[in-house]
């Protein structure tokens, strides 16, 4: 019984030190838009980095190929899911898509190879040290570097793709 609660502790922590650090990312020129802050509507392209919410608190990333989402789930399984499996059990209806000021997907070379060849490969999964973030980066950069948060997410994609990032929903062909 005691876990549940510690979780939810951690939760609400979270979610009242994300909204300051947002602020602080917003001001140090790292996210132009945040998920739910745009209406405009991107197609996403393979290798482009994707997230959805998870109740309200803490947000989930992905690397988009071939119409589905590589994943790295919470028990520590690489997999591809759809569109609707990325968002089940999650309370986000929306995925949104790292882009550009121009609205274009930002993509990593081999971004999309380096998800997909660890595609049903089991990695120890912590929320902590080794969670969906540092997987995603992973793919992203080719180095495997500690990612803690969204907002640590935000700034590492910032800094690699030398812009700030901005969140748009995506658009399904």
């Amino acid at each position: 019984m005691p876990l549940p609660l510690i979780w939810l502790g951690a939760g609400l922590a979270s979610a009242y030190a994300g909204g300051a650090l947002a602020k602080n990312a917003r001001s140090h020129s790292v996210v132009d838009n945040y998920p739910g802050e745009s209406q405009h509507r991107v197609t996403p392209v393979d290798g482009c980095v994707v997230c959805c919410g998870i109740y309200g608190v803490f947000e989930h990333t992905g690397i988009w190929c071939d119409d589905h989402i590589i994943e790295l789930h919470g028990n520590g399984l690489v997999k591809a899911v759809g569109p609707t499996r990325f968002l089940h059990q999650r309370s986000g209806s929306e995925i949104y898509v790292a882009c550009d000021d121009n609205y274009m997907p930002l993509v990593a070379p081999e971004c999309d190879t380096r998800a997909v060849n660890q595609v049903f490969q089991y990695i120890e999964y912590d929320p902590i040290s080794n969670n969906c973030h540092r997987f995603s980066l992973r793919s992203v950069t080719g180095v495997d570097q500690e990612c803690v948060s969204f907002y640590e997410f935000n700034q590492k994609l910032s800094k690699h793709f030398n812009q700030k990032v901005r969140w748009q929903p995506i658009q399904l062909r």
